[in-house]
């Protein structure tokens, strides 16, 4: 994509369908209205040492979006860290995501949100036995993630987005509480704006590796009320890799206004995945 077809063509993507029943199957992807943890809750489990979770933020963000699933997950007796992206890059972003992977010794959970869906599968590491989706982006091999953004049309209440003169992005304020985390509470949502890193533009325009979800297990979370991805696009690019699927009427970001949704899936990928 060149940087004209960006400056003029990348806004945030709609709000979609919103399924009012989450319960549909297909032979390889499933749907759970019920929250995943339901039919788990009898006892954590035991997990494998050094059984470890990998939260990877997306862009506009940083890992203390994760503050509210951290301390639940660690409780179920998991080992949990956030990755740090740089944000300048695809490959510079896989890269660091696989500095993290060569600190820990046992099985691995990575989860992504939102862009971090790219680069979870851009990692190849036998060390990770899962990936959890949380309405995140998925290209397929050779796919950019601004063509899987774009499957769908945008929501009017997106932001419209220009990089500036070093080619990174940024939100105005407003978004946040707009199409970001427009379920949270208002202070939530200035936290969110105030926490904010940029993208870099190479980050939507340098094509996606084979991904790993093509031989790992995957879970995904789909946002219905997610007003940045739409929930149709979700819906495609977790059937297409044959994720399990849970759907709730959530925003784009759930691990901030809905943890125990996400905290839930997380648990479930890790207990048939990890044990």
């Amino acid at each position: 994509m060149k940087r004209r077809k960006f400056l003029g063509g990348l806004t945030a993507a709609s709000l979609g369908v919103l399924f009012k029943d989450s319960v549909s199957g297909s032979a390889r992807a499933q749907d759970s209205g019920q929250s995943p943890a339901t039919s788990h809750r009898a006892g954590t489990g035991r997990f494998p040492p050094n059984s470890t979770i990998v939260l990877v933020h997306a862009a506009w963000a940083d890992g203390s979006c994760w503050r509210s699933v951290i301390l639940p997950l660690e409780r179920s007796g998991l080992h949990v860290i956030c990755a740090p992206l740089p944000l300048t890059s695809l490959t510079n972003d896989a890269t660091a995501l696989s500095q993290v992977l060569e600190r820990i010794s046992g099985p691995v959970v990575l989860v992504g949100h939102a862009y971090s869906g790219a680069v979870i599968a851009a990692v190849p590491n036998d060390r990770v036995k899962s990936l959890v989706y949380i309405t995140a982006l998925a290209p397929d091999e050779g796919e950019t993630v601004a063509k899987v953004f774009y499957l769908n049309p945008n929501s009017p209440q997106a932001p419209k987005m220009v990089p500036d003169s070093h080619g990174f992005v940024w939100l105005p304020d407003d978004a946040f509480p707009r199409a970001i985390t427009h379920k949270a509470s208002a202070d939530e949502s200035k936290i969110a704006a105030a926490l904010q890193r940029p993208i870099g533009v190479p980050c939507i325009q340098e094509l996606a590796p084979v991904p790993t979800w093509k031989t790992k297990p995957s879970w995904y979370l789909v946002a219905e009320e997610d007003r940045m991805i739409n929930p149709k696009t979700q819906r495609f690019m977790a059937d297409r890799m044959g994720a399990k699927i849970h759907a709730y009427p959530v925003d784009h970001s759930p691990m901030i206004s809905e943890p125990r949704v996400v905290i839930d899936v997380i648990l479930e990928a890790a207990r048939q995945s990890l044990s």
